[in-house]
């Protein structure tokens, strides 16, 4: 179990539910208290920590323990592995019908989460601090960096890299970035560090003799990656396949860290919406999701603010030889398309901007297909979009990632 700080207060409680971010609800005479690594129906120990809010602690042993914990390694990537998959699945839509109820104040059946097909070594992307050491986890939750010595979450290709490399010789860069492909085997990678190209070419060439086919440098930056990015040498992007299309993903730019998870949500959101003439995909990126639209409707429309993603959508197309998908640049908060049929949005973690819910409504589109990442701020836009009228049809979480108390879900909207 983690190590406290020495000032926390060591507490036995009962823990009643997990809440969302995998956290052990309990109750003492002083109120709530919020633990990680409990799981309902325990009784624990922790070590809670005053402060403003909710206390929160951390399990320093576990006095009676569910029949749903399992052993875990101890990873701050991983802060629901010490449930069993069967219980990460159950806690997962259970987190979606307690934000449906009480942010949304909605009672609406959610159906079983609909599990990953690979429980471990499913994420295509990584993130590291360059340290002395070793690679280590970027979150540790104000501690020091943890080195990575395996990391059971990424693709079998990207620990293989891993494993080949030398800290020292990717000096300067303070943070390295890696993107696999489950369907070609191939890694490519983005140093972060600031300096001219020049200055990068050692730790390329060593990352390139430790197999990937890219390296690109990006300069450190607030926003991940907002800084601009350069290829060294290689290759930029590699090929990946979600669901029924293969796009282009990069080190840098955004996609789904779990390709076949995602794939089955992209197709199932094809589904729910439906045929037509005229779809709009907002948040679309690269186009993944809209171009599971395309064999239904005459029309696709994807819509993002990212010119990165946009560029690699319209590459993609122009390859696979789909003539009906369009891709433009703009703000969904700003979002104005006459003759739509159906939207399907995938927005961020903070969830529709108030003008994105406007500009739905007043749309001609009469289905709402609606991925999230975030059963909170869906919850919040659910709330709003059904006082506008708008009926809430089938829910579904997807197990995106495994071990960890995050979730997605997929959802459609009528009028």
């Amino acid at each position: 179990m983690s190590t406290p700080p020495p000032s926390a207060a060591l507490l036995t409680l009962e823990i009643e539910k997990l809440v969302a971010g995998g956290l052990g609800l309990a109750r003492d005479g002083d109120g709530v208290v919020l633990v990680r690594g409990a799981l309902p129906g325990e009784r624990v120990t922790a070590r809670v920590r005053a402060g403003r809010g909710v206390r929160q602690g951390v399990v320093q042993e576990v006095l009676n323990a569910s029949p749903d914990r399992v052993e875990a390694p101890e990873l701050p990537t991983a802060d629901l592995a010490h449930a069993s998959y069967a219980a990460q699945l159950r806690f997962k839509r259970d987190f979606v019908t307690e934000a449906l109820i009480r942010i949304a104040k909605v009672r609406h059946p959610v159906n079983e989460t609909v599990p990953s097909p690979s429980e471990w070594h499913y994420r295509n992307a990584a993130q590291y601090l360059v340290t002395p050491q070793g690679l280590a986890y970027r979150e540790r939750r104000g501690r020091d960096p943890l080195v990575v010595h395996g990391d059971p979450l990424v693709m079998q290709a990207i620990a293989d890299v891993v494993a080949r490399l030398d800290p020292a010789l990717l000096d300067p860069a303070t943070e390295i970035a890696f993107r696999a492909s489950l369907l070609t085997g191939e890694v490519v990678a983005a140093v972060i560090g600031a300096g001219e190209t020049r200055t990068f070419l050692r730790a390329s060439d060593h990352l390139m003799n430790a197999g990937v086919v890219g390296v690109s440098l990006a300069q450190p930056a607030g926003r991940r990656f907002s800084a601009g990015v350069r290829l060294i040498a290689g290759e930029a992007d590699i090929r990946e396949q979600f669901g029924r299309v293969q796009v282009s993903v990069s080190a840098t730019g955004f996609a789904q860290v779990n390709p076949p998870a995602a794939g089955l949500a992209y197709v199932r959101a094809a589904e729910l919406a439906g045929s037509g003439e005229h779809a709009v995909d907002l948040y679309g990126g690269s186009g993944a999701i809209g171009r599971h639209l395309a064999p239904n409707f005459r029309r696709v429309t994807v819509l993002d603010a990212a010119a990165e993603a946009l560029a690699r959508g319209r590459q993609d197309v122009a390859e696979s030889g789909e003539t009906n998908v369009t891709f433009r640049d703009g703000d969904a908060a700003r979002f104005s398309e006459l003759g739509t049929d159906v939207i399907v949005v995938d927005p961020p973690r903070a969830g529709l901007e108030e003008g994105a819910r406007e500009h739905i409504h007043s749309s001609t589109a009469d289905r709402l297909v609606y991925i999230s990442c975030d059963p909170a701020t869906w919850a919040r836009d659910v709330g709003d979009l059904t006082r506008r009228g708008w009926k809430l049809g089938e829910v579904t979480p997807h197990d995106f990632y495994p071990q960890t108390s995050h979730v997605e879900l997929v959802s459609v909207f009528n009028r």
